[in-house]
């Protein structure tokens, strides 16, 4: 069959509206009907990632429910309440960011990566020097005391900052910020990080079997956990 010269330009206009069809019609099955979407935990999602966010909103006190793995009423308000408290969009969906602040994904960036291992392991030398023996509530306290300070003016905005501030903490006066924390140190640090202040906001604490400083006894205290009293 002959194609006049007449029809040639007909049929390659035919054929270009049909490659710009089949082109709309890939691009909208790969990129959008098809379209691969990260599977964050919600309302109604069950598993074990479920189950780990229930048992570390538990620990911190944002969760009052069975951890029985189930994204129910009680663990979505539980994550809304998570998310006001530490800066996030409150919308009760575990994404990205909650779920680091949870602890459960590990920073993207390498260098982030770098630095939040670095303040894990001082801030864990800092509890097993200054607190060691208390209870584990005490020691995740006296962690966020230290990340309390670095979001206050007063004190420098890092945590190696913070720790070695001139007669700041026992520990690294008398060099027991040098000891190898244990598990339940690095726990402490690690729970702290990523967002539980049993401190209620302290920015100090102390002894009051030992303490002779006068002034610290005039701070309000925000609550006594084992031997420490926290206070701002």
């Amino acid at each position: 069959m002959k194609i006049s010269k007449k029809g040639k330009p007909k049929l390659i206009k035919k054929i270009i509206i049909l490659i710009i069809l089949f082109t709309f019609f890939i691009i909208y099955n790969v990129f959008f009907r098809n379209q691969t979407v990260l599977s964050f935990s919600k309302y109604g999602s069950t598993g074990s990632e479920v189950t780990t966010i229930q048992t570390k909103l538990k620990r911190w006190g944002y969760y009052n429910g069975n951890i029985d793995g189930v994204y129910g009423s009680q663990t979505l308000a539980a994550v809304k309440y998570f998310q006001r408290k530490n800066g996030l969009y409150a919308d009760g969906i575990a994404g990205t960011k909650t779920l680091q602040a949870l602890g459960i994904n590990s920073s993207s960036s390498g260098s982030n990566s770098t630095t939040n291992s670095s303040n894990l392991n001082l801030l864990a030398r800092l509890v097993y020097g200054e607190a060691r023996g208390e209870p584990y509530a005490g020691q995740v306290a006296v962690a966020s005391v230290v990340l309390n300070r670095v979001k206050n003016s007063k004190f420098p905005n890092t945590v190696a900052g913070v720790i070695y501030q001139s007669g700041a903490f026992t520990a690294v006066s008398d060099g027991q910020i040098n000891l190898t924390p244990n598990t339940t140190a690095i726990n402490a640090a690690r729970d702290a990080l990523n967002g539980w202040d049993p401190s209620y906001g302290a920015i100090y604490y102390f002894n009051p079997n030992t303490a002779t400083n006068r002034w610290i006894w005039s701070r309000p205290v925000t609550v006594t956990i084992g031997e420490h009293r926290f206070c701002k």
